[in-house]
């Protein structure tokens, strides 16, 4: 440690820290631009020139080193001189243009030219001009003449999202912040650069001008949108959502927040919004007060029971519900005496132990301190952006990735060993990882993996394993939603406790543990399409595209006698025969408990629109209208501290009810020669539930674009298709028309089509037999 003196305050610091950190430490502010303790030093707007006592001329606290005996003066005179003189040079091309620019208020530059900027300018040049630039439906580069060349967009692109999106073109007054020529930002974390930002250079496109910071109240709020639980604060005026920002906490999302989290609140906003309760008669929809909607559920569900029995009800909620809302479902449906309650729509294969309550197996911190990592079925960059970002820092200090996929995308960081395998194979490639890892440690592999010859491939990942700590093999979505998954887990848990590895699922959304948490997980999802029931209530779900096999699903419903949607938004129109109004997060409070088993707590943002309801108060009536008991809750914290055992989410220590381990043991599968094409599917980043479908800026960006079918390079050549031509997609009953695109690091016999959009909706299973040819 060193110590030094900053205003007459004595602090120590660690060896090799800058003046700044010191000051930081001891809360003494010195004004900066280009400083960000996330970023690298850049040192280049000056902004943050201290007086040292013994060094000729002012230095920049962000890049001198502290040295022991150090004495600093950061409001002398000659500091404060200097510091004013920068200003005057940054003040020299900005346009000034406070009153009409859309930082106004919350402006880094504003702010400190209060406090060093001179009241008149000596310059009578003419003031530089950069040509606005159009990069997307997400960031405005409309007034490029504010910026200050702090370059923190560049550093945050290069360091934390992974890719250069922004550079620095020409010297002097013609140097400018562009991006690559004809080129978007598609980053899943670009708006982060929005907040970097401290002029008003690059600002929000969807809020530019629709309100000043200081008309909106803020609120704080928990993200729905994946497993993670980014800490949010969320803008409102006049009773809408106008902004989404980051609420900084280092345990969870630091001070980030993916561009789905930021920019889905579009959606709240949707014309699509269902305002009031709907009941369709004569096969017309009709609007209806609660009462009568909810009497008529009630009324529909006693008949059904009663001429079919309990058995012929459902209920199928999805995991972006809120912990309140999943337990009073849950209740409703065995109170009524069925068993047949899921939330967990796109998997397929049920047969994992029971014991098992998948989450991260360790906290978030301890992911972003891994050395080694061994990652399972995961498109991790868009299923879990911030979680990738703590990867790619670790893989920075040192660690080194392997992963087990079907598409071999780029994380945007270098991974150390793949196996890039038709999802068939999975079971045989984790196979030849068991029996690498036996050899490599001279032990016993399991029963029947004795013939098994592992690949070099499966020999780096097991030596991978092997050398290094902290590591883990983790599982993503795709694993749960494979028709193997039982088995995948079982071999990885084999190769995790082989290796001495922490074992864990990157699990799917925001309440994907508070679902297990609640006992949501009944008789399953597939079995309840699969044999259609008489009756369906569904929980945010729309299943034609938040299911395994959307065909199944849509069958199942159009036979149903009674379809009740809870759902803040219209859709099911045609097999639903109630429409009941729900809140989405941002009209509720609730809990979510993230992949790390944290319970994070939120209230609503805003009032209901029009008649909606919190759904935990639907269900407390529809419980109560059915004569059940246990739903006498006046509030949703009242049915949380029942789940959790404590008032305090904070203090909820959930690990001990949670588990990765089964007791299945691994089962050996040699590869066969994979000839039958095959499908793959993602569920693309902004598709992922009905909020984010409905956003409109997300739904304009790349990624929100229709999918296409990605075909490996040799197959597109067998079938003689090109990139760009339309194909025709098949599997079971439907098809879809799509554009076709080619990926040369596809295994030959897989086709990716993604899931969770309208275009392939009339589509099967997520995983299977697909067939392709020119339309």
């Amino acid at each position: 440690m060193v110590e030094i003196e900053i205003d007459g305050k004595k602090v120590e610091v660690q060896e090799g820290s800058m003046v700044m950190d010191a000051a930081n430490k001891l809360g003494t502010y010195i004004p900066h631009f280009c400083y960000h303790k996330k970023l690298s030093i850049a040192a280049n707007c000056r902004m943050c020139l201290v007086e040292v006592e013994k060094a000729p001329k002012p230095l920049p606290a962000c890049a001198t080193p502290v040295m022991p005996g150090m004495i600093v003066r950061s409001n002398s005179e000659k500091a404060v001189k200097a510091q004013k003189g920068v200003m005057e040079f940054l003040l020299i091309n900005h346009p000034l243009d406070c009153p009409i620019c859309d930082q106004g208020g919350e402006c880094q530059l504003q702010d400190l030219a209060v406090g060093y900027g001179d009241s008149s300018s000596r310059y009578e040049e003419e003031k530089r001009v950069v040509a606005p630039k159009d990069v997307g439906p997400l960031i405005s580069m409309k007034e490029m003449s504010r910026c200050i060349h702090c370059t923190r967009c560049v550093r945050f692109g290069q360091e934390v999202a992974g890719v250069m999106e922004f550079g620095m073109l020409g010297r002097g007054e013609h140097a400018e912040i562009t991006s690559f020529v004809g080129k978007t930002v598609d980053s899943e974390l670009s708006g982060n650069m929005i907040d970097l930002c401290p002029v008003g250079a690059l600002t929000s496109k969807p809020f530019r001008y629709s309100a000043r910071t200081w008309e909106l109240s803020r609120r704080k709020s928990v993200s729905p949108h994946d497993s993670l639980g980014a800490n949010l604060i969320v803008q409102v005026k006049a009773g809408k959502v106008m902004r989404v920002l980051p609420l900084e906490n280092d345990d969870v999302n630091e001070c980030w927040i993916s561009d789905k989290d930021r920019f889905a609140y579009e959606g709240l906003n949707s014309e699509d919004r269902l305002t009031s309760p709907m009941i369709k008669q004569d096969d017309k929809w009709q609007e209806t007060d609660w009462q009568t909607a909810l009497e008529y559920v009630a009324h529909g569900l006693r008949n059904i029971k009663h001429e079919h029995g309990a058995d012929s009800i459902a209920a199928l909620a999805t995991p972006y519900s809120t912990l309140e809302e999943m337990s009073l479902l849950q209740k409703l449906v065995r109170g009524i005496g069925s068993e047949n309650i899921d939330f967990r729509l796109r998997q397929s294969d049920f047969s994992l132990d029971a014991g098992v309550t998948p989450w991260l197996g360790m906290s978030i911190a301890e992911f972003g301190a891994l050395k080694r990592a061994f990652v399972i079925g995961s498109f991790l960059r868009k299923d879990h952006p911030l979680l990738a970002a703590r990867l790619r820092q670790a893989v920075k200090q040192g660690a080194s990735v392997s992963i087990l996929h079907a598409s071999d995308d780029d994380l945007l960081m270098p991974v150390a060993n793949k196996m890039i395998k038709a999802p068939s194979d999975w079971l045989s490639a984790l196979s030849e990882v068991v029996a690498a890892v036996a050899q490599a440690k001279g032990i016993a592999a399991p029963a029947g993996f004795d013939a098994i010859q592992p690949s070099s491939e499966a020999k780096q990942i097991a030596a991978s394993l092997l050398s290094g700590e902290p590591k883990a093999v983790l599982l993503g979505n795709a694993v749960l939603q494979h028709p193997q998954a039982a088995k995948l887990h079982a071999a990885a848990q084999w190769i995790a406790q082989n290796t001495e590895a922490k074992f864990g699922f990157l699990t799917e959304a925001a309440n994907s543990v508070g679902g297990y948490l609640v006992g949501a997980n009944g008789a399953n999802a597939a079995q309840a399409f699969a044999q259609p029931r008489k009756a369906y209530v569904l929980l945010n779900a729309e299943p034609e595209l938040d299911s395994f096999n959307p065909q199944v699903a849509r069958s199942a419903l159009n036979q149903a006698e009674m379809v009740v949607v809870m759902s803040p938004y219209k859709h099911g129109n045609d097999f639903a025969d109630v429409l009941l109004p729900i809140a989405p997060f941002s009209e509720t409070s609730g809990t979510f408990v993230n992949g790390e088993g944290r319970a994070q707590s939120f209230n609503g943002t805003v009032k209901p629109l029009g008649d909606t309801r919190p759904a935990w108060k639907v269900l407390r009536v529809l419980g109560n209208l059915l004569e059940l008991s246990g739903f006498d809750y006046d509030t949703s914290e009242a049915i949380r501290n029942e789940i959790l055992g404590t008032s305090a989410p904070a203090d909820a220590n959930l690990l001990p009810r949670l588990n990765n381990f089964g007791k299945a043991t691994p089962q050996a599968e040699v590869a066969a020669a994979g000839l039958q094409l095959e499908r793959v599917a993602d569920v693309s980043i902004y598709a992922t539930d009905a909020i984010v479908r409905r956003s409109q800026p997300l739904q304009q960006t790349n990624d929100g674009a229709a999918p296409k079918a990605w075909l490996s390079a040799d197959l597109a050549a067998k079938l003689g298709i090109a990139a760009g031509d339309q194909v025709k997609v098949t599997q079971g009953a439907g098809s879809a028309v799509l554009a076709a695109a080619i990926d040369a690091k596809l295994p030959v016999n897989v086709v990716r089509v993604a899931a969770g959009h309208q275009s392939t909706a009339g589509l099967g299973a997520m995983f299977g037999s697909i067939s392709v040819e020119k339309a």
